[in-house]
């Protein structure tokens, strides 16, 4: 069957991947997931501009609500997370329940349809000698967006297109105008939906987390100052924190039990282990004994070497060669090596 489903936000890459594989013969429908109301490329507006997509390239468009799937998968999730004094990566969990496995359910039970395509910049190959299917980087290093998808299955990425995966940004919009798509000149979103929605992380959380004021203090447990509430700081956060001193200060520790926001030098907020949990391994078997490798512990991070050390219940220990700054539980932890994602997970605490 040439037949596969496009998941389309109203932002010019969704549009162009879907322009290109209906260009290359395929039969393309358009389908478009209801997150939230507001604004935001994949709400409201984004839902106008993917249906007039859609209607240009002559396909038909589905939109399926799912805002009761994200309210209780993306929204509950960082909200308890930030009330628990973590900073949770919303995207790549975002990706697998609420993005990828929906869409590839509808679309076989729907549509009869076995395969499905996004505008994320990333690769997918086949390796014949593990018989896996591998998650690597895309052409474009600048866009590349292979961390956030490191939480995809066998099965999804076996049924996974990525048509932008081998080209660059520039060329994607020049695609795009090239055919006069109504997304053509659309900005680049900048944040996450719920960011664009409520116009900032602080002001989305403040909406959920009611404002408990607490004490600002150093590792000896000197009182620096006040805070508003621990969900608005993040580890290894330096701005904002209101607070004078003669050095420089970041935040080391969130501590919800006492509800205190904990803070150091430079040095301090440097970690040179951390633990991993909810760990997916993608291109490669779960490793049964530690492995030396690269990892991203944050999307614009540089991969820096690492001995991964396999633990029970989906775990792994990170010792890395040098401390690094600003080890968040919460954020994701993915293992590269060089072009192939190896596999991911959440960090859980830092040591």
């Amino acid at each position: 069957m040439n037949r596969v489903v496009v998941g389309l936000s109203g932002g010019v890459d969704s549009s162009v991947a879907a322009a290109t594989l209906h260009h290359q013969g395929y039969e393309v429908v358009g389908l478009t997931l209801w997150l939230m109301k507001g604004k935001g490329q994949c709400c409201s507006e984004g839902m106008v501009d993917a249906a007039m997509v859609c209607e240009q390239l002559g396909i038909p468009h589905h939109i399926v609500d799912s805002r009761d799937v994200f309210q209780a998968n993306i929204i509950d999730y960082l909200v308890s997370g930030y009330e628990g004094g973590i900073t949770p990566l919303p995207c790549s969990q975002c990706n697998r329940t609420v993005k990828f496995s929906p869409m590839l359910k509808y679309a076989r039970e729907q549509l009869d349809c076995d395969r499905i395509a996004t505008g994320h910049y990333a690769r997918i190959r086949y390796n014949e000698t593990s018989q896996r299917y591998q998650l690597l980087r895309a052409v474009d290093r600048n866009k590349d967006q292979s961390y956030f998808l490191y939480d995809l299955t066998q099965d999804l990425l076996a049924a996974s297109v990525f048509p932008l995966g081998h080209q660059t940004k520039e060329e994607t919009r020049r695609i795009a105008a090239q055919l006069g798509l109504k997304t053509a000149q659309k900005p680049d979103s900048q944040d996450l939906c719920l960011i664009e929605a409520h116009g900032s992380m602080r002001a989305f959380l403040d909406k959920y987390i009611n404002q408990k004021e607490g004490e600002i203090v150093d590792l000896d447990g000197k009182v620096l100052g006040k805070h508003s509430g621990i969900h608005h700081y993040t580890i290894g956060q330096r701005k904002g924190l209101g607070i004078a001193a003669a050095e420089p200060l970041y935040v080391v520790k969130l501590d919800p039990v006492m509800n205190r926001v904990v803070v150091g030098n430079r040095d301090r907020a440097g970690r040179s282990e951390c633990v991993v949990g909810r760990m997916n391994w993608v291109s490669i078997p779960e490793p049964t004994t530690p492995i030396r490798t690269e990892v991203q512990v944050r999307y614009r991070s540089s991969p820096v070497p690492v001995n991964v050390i396999p633990l029970e219940e989906s775990r792994v220990k990170l010792a890395f060669d040098e401390p690094q700054f600003g080890i968040t539980p919460g954020q994701a932890a993915v293992f590269y090596d060089r072009d192939v994602l190896l596999g991911g997970g959440i960090i859980i605490h830092n040591s």
